[in-house]
């Protein structure tokens, strides 16, 4: 996801399998029509879901306040959010949902 790149932590799509105690992970888990024209869709609604892991608390509220900002500025909207601790891992857990409207014909 190009609006999270160079944000000073890995970023991947789905999973991660690096060293690092924090990282990015994103996926899309919605695509649904906005608004058709003609009988052809003309706008597409995407969500994404982008969760942030950590074990630093103090990463953990960063990372969170400079994804939030780098979304807005990207034109997402928030969908909702939520707070977990991963026991396995020993993980602080920010999942973060947001969503935005894109011209399917610029696809």
């Amino acid at each position: 996801m190009a609006t999270l790149k160079d944000i000073g932590v890995p970023v991947r799509f789905i999973t991660y399998s690096g060293d690092e105690d924090t990282y990015i992970l994103f996926y899309v888990y919605n695509v649904s029509g906005a608004l058709s024209t003609e009988d052809e869709e003309a706008f597409a609604n995407h969500y994404v879901q982008i969760s942030i892991f950590t074990k630093d608390p103090t990463k953990y509220s960063e990372l969170e306040k400079e994804v939030k900002s780098r979304l807005k500025r990207a034109g997402f909207f928030r969908s909702n959010e939520q707070d977990l601790y991963e026991t396995e891992t020993e993980l602080f857990h920010k999942v973060l949902r947001y969503g935005t409207t894109l011209n399917t014909e610029e696809e």
